[in-house]
């Protein structure tokens, strides 16, 4: 016999939010509480409930003694927990969000909230931060090499919401100086997120605070942690005793109590957007995060996204940057140098190379130091893609259209150019665009040019670092390194020679750099083309020695190409100022609101005819998808034709009314069951 279930005493009536993931369904339903789960239901706690005839997961939004239900109301199944999981503070983040984005509230609470494991609510949270171990003094000095650093200091730690776009300056440890003010900031009793976009980061953060704090004092929240650690993690931050913490891309939603300073490191990266709708960029979190709690905020960057720029122009955040005399002091000696056949042809001993005689000279120069040098290249492997030797036209398979490449192993480029989609050989390859049988390498690859350098400098020792084969580091003597960008080792004093760690020149750094195949990075069919390519250098050319100390880099491309004469300037603030003025003259992101929509071209349509968009928003296309994108889920293109996409812009303004129009239609769509895929991304990080 069933047993009878009795009505809590008191505001017996709970709204709940199932966690459904879609668009009409996401409100409030009405359930009835039990006696027995009185003391448990309190808004935040996650309970189960029985829905459309099966039981699903909900988040207690409230609770309430009357309803608007006309029916008979359902039980509560059970609380799968009596932890508050969902404070407000992450309830009024994630209703922004899903408006920003025109999502759907369980979309992004799966990102804030991660898995139940009843094991890791057993482990004790009692325990306060400084009890958890000793806390050094960190220095703050290095901040007051910056223009109105050592003031931006004193505001974060007095408390008031500062907020800053800091560029780091050439040489500066960047994870030690975060560190140092994240821990200061702790110790004076609030709490610190610092957000970073890959492992490598993360781990140099975590190393530099462990010169500070306790490994206990430090809570790392990062996709590597299985179910218990993560959820363990997560309730310490919950419960306050996790207030120093660090992740990558979901630790932007940790509820951390207190919050005085949130940062984040290189907003540009596109490892900081979500890859499940609605693709939320960790950078849009943290800045809802610094208005909502009042919190002060870091964006931090060799170099400067145009968003960031815009946040600085419009006045909401400011510059923190080195000023002119101490960037020439610190930054290396920066030269550029084209690389024409013309050129090459007359400097026979760069030739075996593939190095402009300056490019040549200076990692001689490096080796003759007893210092590394440092050579970036795009990509990895050997040769990746080859161009027609004449009009420079891609090499595309006859048979396929894929790309030709050489066979890994290939010597040089005798070896048969082969189709790297079908595997056909093409040994008498002709250009479709201009006939020409000539071939030549477009980029190069790590392995290739490691090569060629090996034949060029025979005695050296040659390290490549790139892929799934990432060094840490090297030692601080005479070596060649060659790296695609982002994984460049670090130079470290040589335990052997503890008498060069004294002299400044001798520090850990690269004697020179070389930046080549640029134009692999520059002429990307991608609005960030330019934007990432100036990234990617300053954060190789910070690794190099100052020109004091005979550091150089070389940058082999057209000198008079601005983000060129960017980098020889070091003027990472005026490259992002001009480019936020290029993308106002075209009306791209982010001078404007824009919303990617991608799908059949029946369910484009249905779609529009669904929605209310704003005043003044435009509608462009459709076009079909950017190479390699392809639409979630099953999709029947020989059925329904092959996927296309839409741009939705609008002016500047009420960063909802987008979103919020756009989520209207899905629900509209939802009611009518059309099922074919479709996927929103508001102000994509690329657009194609």
């Amino acid at each position: 016999m069933a047993k009878t279930r009795v009505p809590a005493p008191e505001k017996s009536v709970a709204r709940v939010l199932p966690l459904l993931g879609l668009p009409h369904l996401d409100r409030l339903f009405d359930y009835r509480i039990s006696e027995d789960q009185h003391d448990d239901v309190q808004p935040g706690v996650r309970v189960r409930v029985r829905f459309g005839g099966r039981l699903v997961d909900a988040i207690v939004m409230s609770r309430t003694a009357q309803t608007s239900h006309e029916g008979k109301l359902m039980w509560l199944d059970r609380v799968i927990s009596p932890i508050v999981v969902y404070p407000p503070q992450t309830a009024k983040l994630i209703e922004q969000l899903s408006d920003r984005y025109g999502g759907v509230r369980s979309d992004l609470i799966r990102s804030a909230l991660p898995a139940r494991h009843a094991g890791a609510e057993e482990a004790d949270t009692s325990t306060s931060w400084e009890s958890l171990g000793e806390v050094k003094e960190p220095d703050l000095s290095s901040w007051s090499a910056y223009q109105h650093g050592q003031s931006f200091v004193d505001a974060v730690l007095a408390g008031t919401t500062a907020r800053a776009s800091w560029q780091i300056a050439p040489g500066d440890d960047w994870a030690l100086a975060l560190a140092s003010l994240a821990v200061k900031v702790v110790k004076d009793g609030g709490g610190a997120l610092l957000v970073v976009p890959d492992q490598r980061d993360l781990d140099r953060l975590e190393a530099a605070l462990r010169g500070l704090v306790a490994a206990k004092q430090i809570t790392v929240l990062n996709s590597g942690l299985g179910p218990q650690a993560r959820y363990r993690r997560f309730l310490s931050v919950l419960s306050g005793q996790g207030r120093l913490i660090i992740g990558t891309r979901s630790a932007a939603f940790a509820p951390v109590k207190d919050l005085k300073l949130a940062v984040i490191l290189n907003d540009g990266d596109d490892n900081l957007v979500d890859p499940r709708a609605p693709y939320a960029h960790a950078r849009e979190v943290l800045t809802t995060r610094s208005s909502l709690e009042a919190s002060s905020l870091i964006i931090a960057g060799h170099a400067r996204t145009a968003e960031t720029q815009l946040l600085v122009e419009s006045g909401w955040m400011h510059n923190l940057i080195a000023p002119r005399d101490t960037i020439r002091t610190r930054m290396p000696r920066i030269q550029a140098v084209g690389d024409s056949d013309f050129q090459m042809e007359r400097d026979p001993m760069a030739r075996s190379a593939r190095l402009p005689g300056i490019a040549f000279h200076a990692v001689r120069s490096a080796l003759e130091r007893d210092q590394p040098a440092l050579i970036q290249v795009p990509r990895k492997g050997y040769v990746p893609t080859l161009a027609c030797g004449n009009c420079r036209t891609p090499a595309r398979c006859r048979h396929c259209n894929g790309p030709v490449g050489l066979p890994q192993g290939s010597s040089d480029l005798a070896g048969v150019p082969t189709c790297r989609w079908c595997g056909r050989p093409d040994s008498r390859f002709k250009c479709q665009n201009c006939g020409s049988p000539k071939l030549r390498a477009v980029v190069l690859g790590t392995e290739r040019t490691a090569e060629e350098l090996g034949r060029a400098f025979p005695s050296v020792r040659v390290i490549t670092s790139g892929g799934n084969k990432v060094v840490d580091s090297v030692e601080n003597r005479a070596s060649i390194v060659v790296s695609t960008p982002g994984a460049e080792p670090f130079v470290a004093n040589s335990p052997e020679r503890p008498e060069k760690s004294e002299k400044p020149e001798h520090k850990g750094a690269y004697g020179a750099l070389l930046l080549l195949d640029t134009w692999a990075l520059m002429g990307r069919q991608d609005l960030r083309a330019m934007e990432d390519a100036l990234h990617k250098w300053a954060a190789a050319a910070t690794l190099v020695h100052s020109h004091l100390h005979q550091g150089q880099v070389i940058v082999v491309a057209d000198p008079s190409f601005p983000a060129v004469q960017s980098l020889i300037r070091w003027d990472m603030a005026g490259a992002a100022a001009q480019e936020l003025a290029s993308r106002r003259e075209v009306m791209f992101p982010p001078s404007v609101h824009m919303a990617a929509i991608d799908g059949a071209t029946a369910a484009l349509e249905s779609f529009l005819d669904l929605a209310e968009l704003p005043d003044h928003a435009e509608v462009l296309g459709p076009v079909d998808l950017p190479p390699g994108v392809s639409l979630p889920g099953e999709y029947d293109e020989q059925r329904f034709g092959p996927p296309q996409r839409l741009l939705i812009r609008t002016p500047l303004g009420p960063r909802s009314e987008l979103g919020r129009a756009l989520r209207s239609a899905q629900v509209a769509r939802a009611v009518r069951k059309n099922d074919l895929p479709l996927r929103i991304q508001m102000d994509p990080i690329h657009i194609g």
